[in-house]
């Protein structure tokens, strides 16, 4: 840091160019100096310098205006290709030496790059999603100006997936249920949802893993956010959609052996997330839990409901014990909600749907494992029908918000509870039933078509789907005050103080007022 001059020195008049200088003549010039040569010492005439700090206003208008070209290397601090990062951001394997050539002056330093820790993220973000930036933050990305779209695109995109992959299961039960086969339902609407769950998935995917490539640093941050960590499970829930969903026409039967490949993200997934969850200090789930959470339950379910139509037994019971004991301790603390007591803005509301997703799918799994559809898996569909009628009676509760990808947590939910109700009607067979399950899944379908019109509208006309995404924007460390404004505070009472005690005769009159005595 510069170092800034005293607040009060001696100087001399001649050190000064023109300072306090007035124009003599010839013969006061001479009388002077010869008076100086008859007192047989050289007398140099001094000065007090006081140095003030820079106002606030010159600060401010002295700055160089920032360029265009100065800006885009902001965002390329989320590269990786060249493996080095700028000085505020952290790479993958956490702490380190990197040494940075400066272009200023052609040194070098040793710069330790650190992971964010979690307790950053609260720090600087708040809102129940932990996707608003505190007015006391910096953002290290220029919040007046559209990112990359590859910033902007996040891992809750995979949300569009889940909703859609999940209507090819949906009118794939609808064709071949039992109870249902008064509609004469054509299993090529299967084959239709089916395509265009692969292809949208397959696109979202590619996206995502070229933001990986490109902007890895943005990635990361996403997983070690506490509450987007969730969404990396989406991805494999989807292709677990996808198998479940797959059309008899493109195959009858998968090969068990996918299903160990399709879990095994998942099960690591589960070891990290389920031990943060019980002793990982700020991401305890007291501390992290939100409705999102969810999704990192119904993996376990939607795998165990897999394996057991696969004809497996021991892992798809593996799962779902897994499942049902993590779900039953984050139903009681969202239920309490216990980290923060407030309640979620309104553009979070359909978020609440994915209470009902987990009790749903945890009862088609059961009815799997168990061969039919008795009474364990009735307690759970019970549960997931109860708490879907509590949520649509709420109509206030879901309207009067602007449309956000958050509406795709509507979709997979109510789909889940189209198809549970399918399962049941088969084995409870009565007009009640029937006509519970095709009104769930008359409500299931129109709401993804909706949202499917309603994205896209947003994401190619009106272009505000993908805003800026302010959370992976913050800084490693909590800003702090500028050297500049901590050394006016010093120099401040500095300056009070020297001016308070200084002794009059030490500050000097202008040269022009000083009377020259010849000695």
């Amino acid at each position: 840091m510069e170092t800034l001059p005293s607040l009060i020195r001696r100087v001399s008049v001649h050190e000064v160019d023109g300072f306090d200088s007035i124009e003599e003549h010839g013969d006061t010039k001479r009388i002077r100096d010869a008076a100086a040569a008859e007192s047989g010492e050289a007398k140099i005439l001094h000065s007090v310098s006081i140095s003030m700090p820079p106002s606030p206003v010159g600060t401010t208008l002295n700055k160089t205006p920032r360029t265009n070209k100065m800006k885009d290397k902001r965002f390329d601090s989320f590269k990786t290709c060249s493996g080095r990062f700028e000085r505020q951001f952290s790479n993958l394997r956490g702490k380190q030496r990197q040494s940075q050539q400066e272009e200023s002056d052609g040194s070098e330093h040793n710069i330790e790059i650190e992971t964010i820790p979690v307790d950053r993220y609260f720090d600087a973000l708040e809102g129940p999603e932990l996707d608003t930036l505190k007015a006391s933050e910096k953002s290290v990305l220029p919040e007046d100006r559209t990112w990359p779209f590859l910033l902007r695109f996040t891992i809750g995109s995979f949300g569009i997936c889940l909703g859609v992959s999940s209507q090819a299961i949906l009118w794939k039960a609808l064709a071949t249920s039992p109870s249902t086969e008064f509609l004469h339902i054509s299993l090529h609407v299967n084959l239709v949802l089916w395509i265009i769950s692969v292809a949208l998935f397959s696109i979202v995917a590619f996206i995502y893993a070229l933001k990986t490539i490109l902007y890895f640093e943005a990635v990361r941050r996403e997983y070690y956010h506490p509450v987007r960590v969730n969404f990396f499970f989406a991805p494999w829930i989807v292709v677990l959609f996808l198998a479940l969903g797959v059309p008899p026409s493109v195959t009858e039967n998968l090969h068990s052996s996918l299903w160990y490949v399709f879990m095994a993200p998942i099960f690591c997934l589960d070891l990290k997330i389920y031990g943060q969850w019980m002793s990982g200090g700020q991401r305890r789930l007291s501390k992290v839990a939100n409705p999102s959470n969810h999704l990192a339950i119904v993996g376990n379910f939607v795998g165990a409901l897999l394996g057991a139509t696969m004809g497996l037994k021991e892992g798809p019971i593996f799962f779902f014990a897994i499942g049902l004991a993590h779900y039953i301790v984050l139903f009681v603390t969202l239920y309490q909600r216990l980290p923060t007591n407030e309640t979620l803005p309104k553009e979070l509301h359909p978020v609440f749907f994915l209470f009902v997703a987990a009790p749903s799918v945890a009862s088609m799994a059961l009815a799997k494992i168990h061969g039919s559809f008795d009474d364990a898996s009735k307690i759970a569909y019970f549960i997931a029908l109860f708490l879907y009628f509590s949520l649509s009676v709420r109509i206030n509760f879901f309207r009067g918000f602007k449309f956000s990808l958050a509406w795709w947590a509507y979709t997979f939910p109510m789909t889940g509870a189209a198809i549970a109700s399918i399962r049941y009607s088969s084995a409870v067979t009565n007009t009640l039933t029937k006509s519970l399950a095709v009104i769930l899944s008359a409500v299931a379908s129109l709401t993804v078509a909706l949202l499917l019109v309603t994205t896209i509208v947003h994401a190619f006309l009106l272009r505000d789907l993908f805003p800026n995404d302010i959370a992976i924007a913050i800084t490693e460390r909590r800003p702090k005050s500028h050297p500049i404004w901590k050394n006016h505070r010093i120099s401040g009472s500095c300056s009070d103080m020297y001016l308070k005690y200084a002794d009059t005769k030490d500050v000097e009159t202008p040269v022009s007022t000083r009377k020259v005595v010849p000695q």
